[in-house]
């Protein structure tokens, strides 16, 4: 993926090394999910799922505010209940590929995350924020319960914290996004971006197989019950014993211990 910045661009990409960033770039709109920038971020999630020279996927946003949501003037132009339906469908595939990305993807937080821009943070596996950020899932305050982002966060938090979110549409600072398990941690907003490159390196440089491994395992074992998530590990942890980077890995280790 290279650098590209047209005036219809809705999202900018660029790549260093096996990092992989993509922007959204609608700041006047709050850089809402529109389905074209659904679209757009989707196409580009699985650009980076079959590209090999990426390794981590890094997604950010230009502006004050990091995404408002839906765009709510697509939802009210039309009164089609089977348009509606395909404008969330559309949405939900696009967490849906964040998740299945074999890639490790990171939301790197400025501004505001409000209902389906909240959702896109929960649906990432790791996000940091500036401590100036506030996380939302505010449609209640519209009379549209959040039914779709109440999925992804659901999953990121506990069920108290992330109903007290969804029934009150209270906005939360990233210092308590932190605590609750909804973002990673927040920093200065002169730091952020160091803190994320720091991350992105330091997964971009594990073996790419045993990443995508474990990233498959972590949120396919997380919905079983005890005994068959242990099922799922065991065999991937000996499907993984057969990669070759493992068994380098560990007779390197072993040869620095003098077993």
């Amino acid at each position: 993926m290279t650098a590209q910045h047209q005036g219809a661009d809705l999202l900018l990409r660029r790549q260093r090394g096996g990092i992989a960033r993509l922007t959204l770039n609608d700041p006047d709109r709050a850089n809402a999910l529109s389905m074209a920038m659904i679209g757009q971020l989707t196409k580009a999630i699985g650009d980076a799922a079959g590209d090999a020279s990426v390794a981590v996927v890094v997604i950010g946003a230009a502006g004050r505010i990091f995404c408002a949501g839906h765009d709510l003037a697509e939802l009210r132009a039309t009164e089609d209940g089977a348009e509606h339906r395909r404008i969330f469908d559309r949405c939900s595939d696009l967490m849906r590929a964040i998740v299945d990305c074999p890639k490790p993807v990171i939301a790197s937080v400025t501004g505001a995350a409000v209902a389906a821009g909240c959702q896109l943070v929960a649906s990432c596996d790791l996000a940091y924020a500036e401590e100036r950020s506030r996380f939302a899932v505010s449609g209640i305050d519209l009379g549209l319960f959040c039914s779709t982002p109440a999925v992804a966060v659901s999953r990121a938090i506990g069920r108290k914290s992330a109903l007290e979110m969804l029934f009150t549409g209270r906005f939360v600072t990233a210092a308590e996004a932190a605590s609750i398990g909804l973002i990673n941690r927040a920093v200065a907003s002169d730091e952020l971006e160091g803190v994320v490159d720091a991350v992105a390196a330091s997964i971009a440089a594990k073996p790419p197989e045993a990443v995508a491994l474990g990233k498959a395992l972590f949120n396919r074992q997380i919905e079983m019950d005890l005994k068959e998530a242990y099922g799922l590990a065991g065999a991937c942890m000996a499907e993984n014993l057969s990669f070759p980077s493992a068994r380098s890995g560990i007779d390197a280790f072993l040869n620095r211990s003098g077993r």
